[in-house]
């Protein structure tokens, strides 16, 4: 009897490459480094808090899927935690001072209409997003405390309050994947859809790249 291989195990193995490539972009390799400031570090947060309104957003309208809803979890809701995070890194008027950028506004259509439409695609970008803010969120988190001086404040994102054991969750996560009820084409469609919101991230990261450059000029 030959071995069955786990969607989450072929999802994780299929996705590795996209996974290296968007954390090795060039602007998040200086800010792991020490190279970026403090102004890259906000420029971040504000686009993730782009991303994650949409993907919140989402997350209300598949609330009553059968199948998009056994992933979602208020203890992984980001969005007041950004919210937080930018009011302490820019001010009260954070919302007038920050803007997306060409590849955010992209991300966040891609998250709208599959959000509206296609509960696989949704759970696609939830697993891209939660599942790495659990794992290497989690390191990125402490480096940025370190940087740049902050103790909760500026770094709320990254603080899963709620989630004691993220091993454990991340493990009951992949066993619900396991679970979903897709056949092997929508398998693939879900697989497909993770690497792009991998571009997405890589393609974000190079916007942030070309941002900085301008302002530097």
């Amino acid at each position: 009897m030959s071995d069955v291989i786990l969607f989450s195990a072929a999802l994780r193995e299929r996705s590795s490459s996209a996974h290296s490539s968007s954390e090795g972009s060039g602007f998040m390799t200086d800010l792991m480094k020490g190279e970026g400031t403090r102004d890259d570090y906000v420029a971040l947060v504000a686009q993730h808090w782009c991303i994650y309104a949409a993907l919140e957003a989402a997350a209300e309208r598949m609330r009553r899927d059968p199948v998009a809803s056994v992933f979602i979890s208020d203890r992984l809701t980001r969005l007041p935690a950004l919210e937080a995070d930018l009011e302490f890194l820019i001010g009260p008027d954070w919302r007038e001072r920050i803007e997306p950028l060409p590849t955010t506004r992209a991300y966040v259509a891609r998250i709208e209409q599959v959000g509206a439409t296609w509960p696989g695609g949704f759970v696609a970008h939830h697993y891209t997003r939660y599942l790495g803010d659990l794992s290497g969120g989690q390191f990125i988190g402490r480096l940025m405390q370190r940087r740049f001086g902050f103790e909760t404040n500026g770094i709320g994102f990254y603080v899963f309050d709620d989630i004691a054991d993220p091993k454990a969750f991340k493990d009951v996560y992949r066993e619900q994947l396991d679970a979903a009820p897709w056949d092997a084409a929508e398998q693939q469609r879900v697989i497909d859809e993770v690497l792009l919101a991998y571009r997405f991230n890589t393609e974000l990261f190079e916007d942030l790249g070309r941002a900085k450059a301008t302002q530097v000029a």
